[in-house]
């Protein structure tokens, strides 16, 4: 990733306290089959039928998140230099280094390893670029405290630079769900400056679903296509947030993730239902480059599977995400100005939108940092699957 002077102004911190624990290593190494037999997300979410239009190619999704770790096994050759908009913390080698940015990556765009690329993780979209854009610590990070003591604008620093360096979709899978969090006129402006560049913008729905449902940002910027989790059956995850802007749903239960150490864990959140999101999206995009973010959200939500009744609901939004069918549906449609198509997201949210900010609640325009000890950003490990890659 391309160096950067080091800022605390910029700096956020990942929630992630207590995240990746690692447990006792499995007597006897999984192995690849095993992985992918794991894998549950890609099957849920009929990818073997999105993959016979495309995989992605041509598209790139922007991770802003911890950082990327390009030299694993499950990502070589697919991560495209980036940049560090924290300027501090863990570096390369450090265990507080790119764990949860790689676990994203490569639900996204891991393409395994090994003959045939059998080993490893698979990911939804696995022939797409990943765009590294560190914005956020990790929660085990040193610097973690120093970060939280800062107000910074590394997020929307960071959205602004993956829309002006090649991103079509742009992975959020971070936030603030404290209960003193607020939108931020900055992060705002920056979503609808992506938008207006005809980049999609993913996010996760938050992690507050058992500590008050506190509304997460970014998630709850207009245009945002936010995500809940769902678990193998389809059922609403207790941990994922349920607000008004809950637009589809994704596996976030139980899933298969890469690490920098070179083993593979399972996690939970919305961190990673928002990365397949963005993976869904980038075979959107791949087969329809000409669509808006708003026809390819619209697609999403038209399209989506285990529909809720009453068509939508706070827990799962329109339903889970189907890109296969999205793909199909996007047959119909032609592409459009993305300028004259983000108009349409100023002031309108899926479901009832939120209530008036209180007086004494923080007002829009102050700079909200993704830190504290209580949000969106997720993957508690659950157990070390596979040593993983031959080194």
């Amino acid at each position: 990733m391309t160096p950067r002077p080091r800022r605390t102004a910029a700096a956020v911190s990942a929630l992630l306290a207590a995240a990746f624990t690692v447990l006792p290593a499995t007597a006897t190494p999984a192995y690849a089959d095993t992985i992918r037999a794991r894998q549950w997300g890609l099957e849920a979410l009929h990818t073997g039928k999105a993959w016979q239009t495309t995989r992605g190619t041509g598209i790139t999704v922007a991770v802003l998140d911890t950082g990327v770790d390009a030299t694993h096994p499950d990502l070589a050759g697919s991560v495209l230099p980036g940049t560090d908009l924290v300027g501090f913390g863990a570096e390369r080698g450090d265990r507080a280094w790119a764990r949860h940015g790689t676990a994203m990556a490569g639900i996204i765009a891991g393409h395994g390893h090994g003959p045939g690329g059998q080993d490893g993780v698979l990911g939804i979209a696995p022939k797409v670029k990943i765009l590294p854009v560190r914005v956020i610590l990790e929660g085990t990070d040193k610097a973690r405290d120093k970060a939280r003591k800062t107000r910074g604008t590394a997020l929307a620093e960071g959205i602004r630079w993956a829309a002006d360096h090649g991103a079509d979709v742009i992975n959020l899978s971070l936030g603030d769900d404290s209960e003193s969090a607020h939108p931020d006129a900055g992060e705002d402006a920056a979503v609808q400056y992506a938008l207006g560049k005809g980049v999609s913008v993913v996010a996760s729905a938050g992690n507050g679903g058992e500590k008050g449902d506190h509304i997460s940002y970014p998630a709850a910027y207009p245009g945002v296509i936010a995500v809940a989790a769902v678990d193998r059956y389809g059922t609403h995850a207790s941990f994922s947030t349920s607000r008004w802007y809950a637009t589809v749903s994704a596996p976030g239960v139980d899933i298969v993730i890469a690490d920098p150490d070179r083993r593979y864990y399972e996690g939970w959140g919305t961190s990673a239902a928002a990365a397949f999101v963005s993976g869904a999206v980038a075979l959107v995009r791949a087969a329809h480059p000409d669509l808006t973010p708003a026809q390819i959200q619209r697609l999403l939500v038209d399209t989506a599977r285990s529909r809720p009744k009453g068509g939508r609901s706070d827990d799962k939004g329109y339903g889970t995400v189907d890109p296969a069918a999205a793909i199909e549906a996007g047959k119909k449609l032609k592409g459009a100005d993305p300028k004259a198509a983000v108009a349409g997201f100023t002031g309108r949210y899926f479901g009832p939108g939120p209530q008036p900010v209180p007086e004494e609640s923080h007002p829009v325009g102050l700079l909200a940092p993704l830190a504290g000890g209580a949000g969106v950003l997720l993957l508690a490990a659950a157990a070390v699957l596979w040593r993983g890659a031959r080194r």
